[in-house]
């Protein structure tokens, strides 16, 4: 009876881990995908961050208090959704210390994870845009041209 209960928090545990990508070497990438995703965080936070403030300008009850807190977390789970991605996919495994645009891209993703990080940090719309902008800037440096995404404000 132990032994299934550990092998599943185990699967669950790796499971949660191995979101951003494997980190084997299987050479499989989507980094289309992973912009794409980042975007859609985004403007999942960007959502999060309007439903909080159009919160304040009702009265607050505990039905609108839970709401809230709901937002606040589904605002900082893709924040950081998005720092994962920057993190375990794109430095990790995608930017080489070994290419020419090496600082360039390095600069840009660490602007990323900058901007969601402020994310975090407020319920302002402009910092939605900010990511967003971060983003794109990292599309350019990366891809070294300009995006090409229906994703926009």
């Amino acid at each position: 009876m132990v032994r299934p209960l550990i092998a599943a928090c185990a699967l669950m545990t790796f499971a949660t881990f191995a979101s951003a990508h494997c980190q084997v070497p299987c050479g499989i990438y989507g980094d289309q995908l992973r912009f794409e995703q980042m975007l859609e965080d985004e403007h999942t936070i960007s959502k999060a961050q309007l439903e909080i403030n159009a919160s304040f300008e009702k009265d607050m009850t505990p039905q609108a208090a839970n709401q809230l807190a709901r937002w606040v977390s589904t605002k900082e789970d893709h924040a950081t959704k998005i720092q994962e991605t920057i993190a375990s996919y794109f430095m990790a495994q995608r930017i080489k210390s070994t290419d020419p645009d090496y600082g360039k891209k390095l600069m840009a993703s660490h602007a990323v994870m900058v901007a969601a990080m402020k994310c975090k940090q407020s319920a302002d719309p402009e910092t939605a845009k900010a990511l967003e902008k971060s983003i794109f800037d990292f599309y350019r440096a990366y891809e070294g041209k300009e995006p090409a995404f229906e994703h926009s404000h």
